[in-house]
């Protein structure tokens, strides 16, 4: 029985990667408007129900996996040792998915990757979806910060947005250059150096940032 269970699961998944696979290369080949989910259905030999069991929207097939790192900096702050600060642990991470060239912090070079980052920013839809998901990343970061400061909820806003603001950008900077060619071991050094400047100014607060010499 366990075995049965896990061939069907196995194939479920196979089938849901399948599925993901042709969409994003006729979307690719075609624009993501420009194809319907049936004609995804017909091309992965699925029927369009079998579609909408695994993706609950259209959207879904290009960002769902994608979305899984939502909440990458909640479980950063979640599953920090004693001692280690929140913006230390959401720090300490984003260097590690640097380090392993993790698409989720934007240092991926696989073409697949990038095609599909430049699908996400020409298509107003997956772009709103995109910025949706990173607003939900803040509010799972801003509820664990709530729930480890006696329930103050304002600050904890404050410093998930502080965090994640920082984190965004980073990612925003490392996908310009890779789009723009760069590789990512290329890339890399600059990365980890601008996260260390970017999380050592939310350590510092703004303090003097930007202040306008005197006359």
């Amino acid at each position: 029985m366990a075995e049965e269970l896990g061939l069907r699961e196995r194939k479920k998944r196979q089938t849901e990667r399948r599925v993901w696979r042709t969409a994003v290369e006729l979307f690719l080949e075609r624009g993501f408007e420009k194809v319907s989910v049936q004609e995804i259905a017909a091309a992965a030999d699925v029927s369009k129900m079998t579609v909408f069991n695994y993706y609950g929207s259209k959207e879904d097939l290009v960002l769902k996996p994608m979305e899984h790192h939502a909440d990458d900096a909640a479980r950063a702050v979640r599953e920090r040792g004693p001692g280690e600060s929140a913006l230390a642990a959401v720090y300490r991470q984003f260097v590690e998915l640097l380090e392993q060239r993790d698409p989720s912090v934007g240092l991926s070079d696989n073409s697949e990757v990038l095609n599909i980052r430049r699908l996400i920013v020409e298509t107003p839809d997956l772009l709103l979806r995109a910025h949706a998901s990173r607003m939900h990343g803040l509010r799972q970061l801003a509820e664990v910060l709530a729930q480890e400061s006696d329930g103050d909820r304002m600050s904890a806003q404050v410093a998930a947005g502080q965090l994640m603001a920082a984190r965004n950008a980073l990612i925003n900077e490392n996908h310009r250059r890779l789009l723009a060619g760069e590789s990512a071991d290329a890339v890399y050094p600059d990365a980890v150096a601008a996260a260390r400047r970017a999380f050592g100014l939310v350590e510092r607060g703004l303090g003097d940032y930007a202040l306008r010499p005197a006359e």
